[in-house]
């Protein structure tokens, strides 16, 4: 699935405090607000329109794998078909 990003804004202090407390925890600021925004994803939007976006994801992540091995599999020369 593409990947999209988001900025927010926060006090520099406040921000400085929370990375260096997580640091001492061994906690990845990226990560937990990462977790964060799948438990708002979940929150918010509805289960059915959820199914669909994974089912959409699923029917164009084959297609794109697919494609991906066919052009490997054009690029590679097989030896015995070479003829001189």
């Amino acid at each position: 699935m593409k990947k999209a990003s988001i900025t927010i804004q926060m006090d520099a202090e406040k921000l400085r405090a929370v990375k260096r407390y997580m640091e001492k925890k061994d906690a990845d600021i990226t990560q937990e607000l990462g977790d964060q925004l799948q438990r708002l994803y979940e929150k918010f939007v509805p289960a059915n329109v959820r199914e669909y976006i994974d089912e959409s994801a699923e029917v164009t992540s084959v297609p794109a794998k697919k494609q991906k091995e066919k052009n490997r599999t054009n690029t590679k020369t097989d030896p015995s078909s070479n003829t001189f």
